[in-house]
């Protein structure tokens, strides 16, 4: 189970309001085996996505420095962003990390 490290509480929002959203131009990972740990979860939610229709829990920045979460399907894990339902997409550069359940 993953859960972003902050004492701000973390905002629950619907996927339709991702493409409102603003997100900062760096990666909110510092860390090179984080990014390589959060790209091999964004394939797996990929892979669950199509296999089982599966939802899960996406933890994200905003450019403002807010946690937030978001509870949705990915359809598809690519190199700069996340295809979620709709043709929606997050990206990945924003991603904390995910929440398999």
């Amino acid at each position: 189970m993953f859960a972003p490290t902050t004492n701000q509480p973390v905002e629950t929002v619907e996927k339709e309001s991702l493409p409102t959203l603003r997100f900062a131009p760096e990666d909110v990972l510092a860390d090179k085996a984080a990014r390589e740990r959060r790209r091999a979860d964004a394939e797996r939610a990929a892979r669950l996505g199509n296999t089982y229709q599966g939802k899960l829990d996406i933890f994200f920045q905003t450019a403002d420095g807010q946690p937030k979460r978001v509870q949705t399907t990915v359809w598809g894990a690519h190199p700069e962003y996340l295809s979620l339902k709709a043709g929606i997409t997050l990206p990945l550069r924003a991603v904390l990390g995910f929440d398999f359940y």
